[in-house]
C-alpha cells in the first residue's frame, strides 16, 4: 500500500523550507571552514563544487526512491537524516579540518594546503547532508503528482518554484540574520532542528514511518543542548532545555572539539564572534614587550589583523603599523594632523600614531571599517576610542564608497590603506589606479598615502603591481618609496601629493628622538628600501585587475 502524501500546500511549504536549508548549509559552510582554511575564492569554489556534486547525487538517489510505494516514508527519512547531519556539523568541523592542516603552518605555505585541505574537509562534512537535501526535489515532485494527479511538468514547476523561493529566503537570512545574530552553532543547530522536525512530523503522519521518529529523532532534538554556547542567549536556552551541568557532562563524555581551532600553547582566547563577513577572535599572549593582544580573522595562522599593547606608541620590530608614524616626523607635523585609516580594524594604527607622533602633533583620526563586529571588539579589548572631537569611526562602510562621503571635509595629511578581505587578499577595487587617484584627491598638498602590502620582495608580484599602480596614480608628484618592514613579510609603500618621500640617508630623512632611533637604522640597510616606478609591474585598473592571480603567484614565490 503506498504511503500517503501530505496535502499540496503542506508539501510545498516543506519543500520551500528544505530549499532554505540547502542555501543555509551552503553559505554557512564557508564560514564554518574559515577558521582553518579562510574564505578565499578557492574555498568558495570547493564548497560550491561539492554542494553541486552532492545535489546531483541526491537528485539521482531521490529519483530512485520516488519509484517505490513508500515515497512518503523516504521523504520523511531524507529530511530527518539531512537534519541530523546538519545539526552536528559544528561539532565535527574541528575534528575533520585539523586532520588536513599540519601544525605550525606558516602563511607562505598555506596556499598549497588550503586548496586540497578545504576540498577534502568539504567532502567529508557537507556531502552527506547536501545529498539528502538533493533527494527532496524528486520525491516532492512524485508526491505532489500522486496527490494532485497533475502531469509531471506541472508538479515539477511548482516544486522548483517553492524550492527557489525558499532558497532565496535562506540566502538572505543566512548572511543578514542567522549568522550575525545567532552565530554558526545556532545556525546549523536551528537548521538541523527545522529539517529534522519536519521529517519527524511527516514520519508520524505516515503510519509505516513512525519508527523513524523514535531513535534518530530523539537524538536530533537533543543536539542543540550538547554544547554550552558562549553567549548570554545560549546560556538562557541551556537553562530552558537542560540543566547546564548535564549538558557539560555530555560534552565532556563525548570529548568532541569546539568550533574554533585549538589555541597554541601560551595563547588564551578572550572572545570569538561570527560577523556578516568573517570569523573573528581576540587572543592574548605575552612577548618581550609584555602583554600582547591580537585580533585575528578566519584562519589566523601566523598572521593577525590588529595588535594591542597596554601603552600606545611603537609596537616593536616586526610590526608594520610602526611605519605609519614616520610621515608626521618627516613632515615636521605641528598642530592638527588629519589621519584617515581605510581598513581600521581594531584601531592599531590609531594607537601607534597617537603614541609615536611629534610632541606638537595633534592627530585627528577618521577610521573606516567594513565589519562592525571588528569595531565592537576593538572597543572592548583593544581600547579603540569612542567617537569624539578628534576621533570618528565609520563601521559597516566599504572604504571606497565611504571615501566619497568624505568629499566635503578638510583634506587629510595622511591616509593609511590597510584593507584586506582575509589574511592575504587585497580587495581588487581598493588597489586600482582609479582608487589611488581618489585617495590622492582627498590629501592636502604634501599629504601622504601609506599602503601596507604583503609580499616576499620588492619584485614580488603583488608588491610590484601595487607599487607600479601607486606610481601611475601619483605620476607628476614624485616617486613612490617602498620600505621593507624588518622581521616581517610586509612592505609599506609611501606616496605624496605634490611632493616626494625622502630618500634613505638623504636630505630630510633623519630626525631626532626615540622614534627615529627605533625605526630608521633598519630601513637604511641595503635591500630595505627601493623606489617604485610604474614600469615595475602591471598597472591595476577597475577594468583589469588580476589581483587574485598575483596573490597566488606571490604565495608560490614565498614557498620557493
Amino acid at each position: 500500500m503506498p504511503s500517503p502524501a501530505p496535502r499540496p500546500a503542506v508539501l510545498l511549504l516543506v519543500i520551500a523550507l528544505a530549499g532554505a536549508g540547502t542555501m543555509i548549509v551552503e553559505l554557512a559552510a564557508v564560514r564554518l571552514l574559515a577558521p582553518w582554511f579562510g574564505a578565499s575564492a578557492g574555498v568558495w569554489t570547493n564548497v560550491i563544487g561539492v554542494i553541486l556534486l552532492a545535489l546531483a547525487l541526491g537528485y539521482l538517489v531521490g529519483g530512485r526512491l520516488a519509484r517505490g510505494a513508500r515515497a512518503g516514508g523516504s521523504f520523511a527519512a531524507v529530511l530527518l537524516l539531512a537534519g541530523l547531519f546538519t545539526a552536528w556539523l559544528p561539532r565535527f568541523a574541528a575534528l575533520v579540518c585539523e586532520q588536513f592542516l599540519p601544525e605550525n603552518l606558516s602563511l607562505h605555505d598555506s596556499a598549497r594546503v588550503f586548496g586540497w585541505g578545504s576540498l577534502a574537509s568539504t567532502l567529508l562534512l557537507f556531502l552527506p547532508p547536501a545529498v539528502f537535501l538533493g533527494c527532496v526535489g524528486p520525491l516532492g515532485v512524485e508526491l505532489l503528482q500522486r496527490r494532485t494527479g497533475s502531469c509531471a511538468g506541472a508538479a515539477g514547476g511548482r516544486v522548483l518554484a517553492a524550492s527557489t523561493v525558499g532558497s532565496l529566503v535562506g540566502t538572505f537570512a543566512t548572511t543578514h540574520v542567522l549568522i550575525p545574530i545567532g552565530g554558526l552553532q545556532a545556525t546549523f543547530a536551528g537548521t538541523g532542528l527545522l529539517l529534522g522536525g519536519l521529517g519527524i512530523a511527516l514520519a508520524f503522519a505516515i503510519r509505516r514511518g513512525r519508527w523513524l521518529a523514535a531513535g534518530p529523532g530523539a537524538v536530533l532534538i537533543l543536539v542543540p543542548w550538547l554544547w554550552p554556547w558562549n553567549d548570554d542567549i545560549g546560556r538562557f536556552v541551556l537553562r530552558l532545555g537542560a540543566p547546564a551541568g548535564v549538558a557539560q557532562t555530555i560534552v565532556s563524555a563525548l570529548d568532541l572539539p569546539r568550533v574554533q581551532p585549538r589555541m597554541p600553547d601560551g595563547v588564551s582566547l578572550l572572545r570569538a564572534r561570527e560577523s556578516a563577513y568573517q570569523s573573528i577572535r581576540v587572543v592574548e599572549t605575552s612577548d618581550g614587550g609584555g602583554i600582547l593582544r591580537q585580533l585575528q580573522v578566519n584562519e589566523g595562522l601566523d598572521s593577525f589583523q590588529s595588535v594591542w599593547r597596554p601603552e600606545p606608541g611603537l609596537l616593536g620590530e616586526g610590526y608594520y603599523y610602526d611605519l605609519f608614524a614616520l610621515p608626521a616626523w618627516w613632515s615636521g607635523a605641528d598642530g592638527p594632523w588629519r589621519v584617515l585609516a581605510i581598513g581600521l580594524g581594531a584601531g592599531t594604527a590609531f594607537r601607534v600614531i597617537q603614541g609615536a607622533s611629534p610632541a606638537g602633533c595633534a592627530p585627528e583620526l577618521v577610521g573606516l571599517e567594513i565589519d562592525p563586529e571588528v569595531v565592537a571588539l576593538g572597543r572592548k579589548w583593544c581600547e579603540l576610542p569612542d567617537e569624539g572631537p578628534t576621533v570618528r569611526v565609520g563601521s559597516g562602510l566599504d572604504g571606497r564608497a565611504a571615501l566619497r562621503a568624505l568629499a566635503g571635509e578638510a583634506p587629510f595629511d595622511l591616509a593609511v590603506l590597510d584593507a584586506y578581505a582575509a589574511q592575504v587578499e587585497i580587495p581588487a577595487h581598493l588597489s586600482t589606479v582609479e582608487f589611488f587617484g581618489e585617495v590622492r584627491e582627498r590629501l592636502a598638498p604634501g599629504g601622504w598615502l601609506a599602503v601596507n602590502v604583503g609580499g616576499f620582495g620588492f619584485d614580488d608580484p603583488v608588491v610590484a603591481a601595487v607599487g607600479a599602480t601607486l606610481a601611475a596614480a601619483f605620476e607628476g608628484d614624485g616617486r613612490v618609496l617602498g620600505l621593507r618592514v624588518p622581521s616581517a613579510r610586509n612592505y609599506v609603500l609611501l606616496a605624496r601629493r605634490e611632493a616626494e618621500p625622502p630618500e634613505p640617508l638623504g636630505p630630510g630623512w633623519a630626525f631626532e628622538g626615540e622614534v627615529g632611533r627605533a625605526l630608521l637604522p633598519a630601513l637604511e640597510l641595503p635591500g630595505a628600501w627601493a623606489w617604485m616606478g610604474r614600469e615595475e609591474g602591471p598597472i591595476l585598473t577597475d577594468d583589469r585587475n588580476p589581483m587574485q592571480r598575483l596573490q597566488a603567484l606571490s604565495l608560490a614565490l614565498g614557498r620557493r
